[in-house]
């Protein structure tokens, strides 16, 4: 189990009540604006980075309780956009993960206890989840859901989603390996059971209509047994012309899986982290589907200031989507700078 506290004197205090006149528009300022009157607050400097600066709002503390796999860079970009909205915010974040479902609804079980103001989860196991998210609820602590939960997070009453639609991902993701070409495609799996892993790998099975497609299941927990497994496979199956990886750090294993098994395999991904943009430059990746977990790490706290000083939700009752958009040689320039800075 991993767990991190961000820097900052926090506020112990029961849940905050909606705000209204002078203070809420003060700090609104920092969310729609570069800045404002020195009458009407504004925000002050945070002196670098995406920072805008720091709401007037009174202090809040919000618990970000993830699955993250020790190791996966991809939550890097999450948590570096949920400090990012925090430092604007006037916010203690407090961060924790776990990739166990039982170990997870722990998590916030604490965060209950501890009387946080709000709570950004993800919902890689629904059912799991739910009777933590019930007693968050009941306890009239607002939360959100991000990343992982699309099909599950409003029958869990959860306010608000960022993500996107694993199915409609891995349905382009299939539609664009007809158009290559693809004949026998290969979907790893590095979490069997993970809600949005699966509906990935059964979308790209859906919208691939140019030959058939394998599920392989794997333990990125261990990633030297995930690149024996994916190189025996390829050794046992030359026909594979496609690799499809839901991850970054697989999709980057898949690659010396390649190399071992002496594959032409193209290996394909979704989400990214600076190496794998380097992957992309370097031809050995050829695409990567994007779902801007910075963003939704930063949405995900950003929402939950928004509805404790002015009662606001984003999506009238529908997710708001944060992807799927691809990445491939045609833009990847444009994309590179911002992962050299650790957000995309």
């Amino acid at each position: 189990m991993t767990h991190h506290t961000s820097h900052g004197t926090g506020r112990a205090a029961s849940r905050r009540r909606l705000r209204s006149g002078a203070a809420l528009g003060l700090a609104l300022c920092a969310t729609v604006a570069a800045g404002c009157s020195s009458t009407g607050g504004a925000p002050e400097d945070s002196g670098e980075g995406s920072n805008a600066g720091t709401a007037d709002t009174p202090r809040a503390t919000i618990a970000m309780i993830t699955h993250e796999v020790p190791g996966d860079t991809f939550w890097d970009l999450i948590r570096k956009g949920a400090e990012a909205a925090a430092a604007k915010d006037n916010i203690e974040l407090r961060y924790s993960a776990d990739p166990e479902a039982p170990n997870q609804a722990n998590l916030v079980q604490s965060a209950i206890d501890s009387k946080v103001d709000g709570i950004a989860i993800t919902l890689a196991k629904p059912d799991a989840m739910a009777p933590a998210v019930e007693a968050a609820t009941a306890a009239g602590i607002p939360v959100v859901a991000f990343n992982s939960g699309y099909d599950s997070w409003k029958d869990q009453g959860v306010q608000q989603y960022f993500g996107q639609d694993e199915t409609i991902a891995g349905e382009a993701a299939g539609a664009r390996l007809t158009a290559d070409g693809a004949k026998k495609t290969l979907c790893i799996i590095q979490e069997q059971g993970q809600v949005a892993l699966e509906s990935r790998c059964a979308g790209v099975t859906k919208g691939f209509t140019g030959g058939s497609t394998e599920i392989l299941n794997v333990n990125s927990k261990d990633m030297p047994s995930v690149e024996a497994t994916i190189t025996a496979k390829l050794q046992q199956d030359p026909s594979i012309d496609h690799i499809v990886a839901l991850g970054a750090p697989i999709a980057l294993t898949a690659v010396q899986s390649k190399a071992n098994a002496g594959s032409d395999a193209t290996v394909v991904t979704f989400d990214t982290n600076s190496a794998l943009v380097d992957a992309i430059k370097s031809g050995d990746v050829a695409w990567a589907i994007d779902q801007q977990p910075y963003l939704q790490g930063y949405l995900a706290v950003d929402s939950l200031w928004l509805y404790l000083n002015n009662g606001n939700t984003i999506g009238g009752g529908t997710p708001v989507l944060t992807g799927p958009a691809f990445i491939d040689s045609s833009n990847i320039d444009a994309i590179a700078e911002y992962a050299q800075n650790g957000t995309r």
